[in-house]
């Protein structure tokens, strides 16, 4: 199918919004592989990639997370088909010679302080979850990314004795638009751009 460049920016931006509400419709294991197989070619700092995923589908995976979540997000949260954990490996750096490999110096630029591996990794990780949402609004998902969870108990649930913590959730399906708001305002160029 053919898409107009009006059209894509409609589907990744203007037109997408934040839902918190699902249609009773599933996503496919497929698509999940579909979506990291886009955002995985997004730039990152040295190619690090720091981004590590847990897809959270079924009933039993669910239930692990609801202890960790607000309560103002539980139900949109239990209710979508899916929810990502977007987290990032602090000891990403062990990896670059994989994924860097014409400068194996790479590693170095990075380990030899846990703040610069800390910053790095969570930074890196946040671009990659820009990308993350770009991508499943490109496959025709929609997107509820939040940040109201308890932190340090899904990472002791989910990433236990790990050099992994997470950064942000998405809940990601088929939106239901009826209950959605009017979109919120965003500031005007010239109140938050310089051109120097």
């Amino acid at each position: 199918m053919s898409v107009s460049e009006k059209d894509i920016k409609k589907i990744i931006f203007s037109n997408a919004r934040t839902y918190n509400d699902w249609q009773r419709k599933g996503v496919s294991n497929k698509i999940l592989n579909e979506l990291y197989d886009l955002m995985k070619f997004g730039p990152t700092s040295a190619n690090c990639s720091p981004s590590r995923i847990i897809f959270i589908k079924s009933p039993e995976a669910k239930e692990r997370l609801k202890p960790f979540i607000i309560e103002s997000n539980l139900e949109k949260t239990m209710t979508a088909p899916v929810t990502a954990i977007i987290a990032f490996d602090i000891d990403f750096h062990k990896h670059l010679p994989k994924l860097f490999p014409h400068d194996l110096d790479a590693q170095n630029w990075f380990n030899y302080s846990q703040e610069v591996a800390y910053t790095n990794a969570f930074r890196n990780s946040s671009i990659q979850g820009g990308y993350f949402i770009i991508a499943a609004r490109m496959l025709g998902l929609d997107c509820g990314p939040m940040s109201g969870f308890d932190q340090n108990g899904l990472d002791k649930e989910f990433f236990p004795n790990s050099s992994i913590k997470s950064n942000f959730l998405c809940n990601i399906g088929y939106g239901d638009p009826t209950n959605i708001f009017k979109r919120s305002p965003r500031f005007e160029f010239d109140e938050v751009c310089e051109i120097l």
